[in-house]
């Protein structure tokens, strides 16, 4: 088992993880509906790249 030499400082652990945070999603505009979703997703209502893709129905 891995045995540390020396006790790690809360500054040295915060320096290390300074680079461990999550960046916030992408977001996209689409052309058509002008609805904000995530970049190279599928929106809510089934557009992508200004086109339908997908026929989600009446729900």
């Amino acid at each position: 088992m891995a045995v540390q030499k020396s006790k790690v400082t809360r500054s040295r652990r915060g320096k290390r993880r300074s680079h461990d945070s999550l960046s916030d999603p992408t977001l996209s505009t689409d052309k058509t509906t002008g609805e904000v979703h995530r970049r190279h997703h599928v929106t809510a209502d089934g557009f992508y790249k200004g086109k339908k893709v997908l026929d989600l129905g009446e729900d």
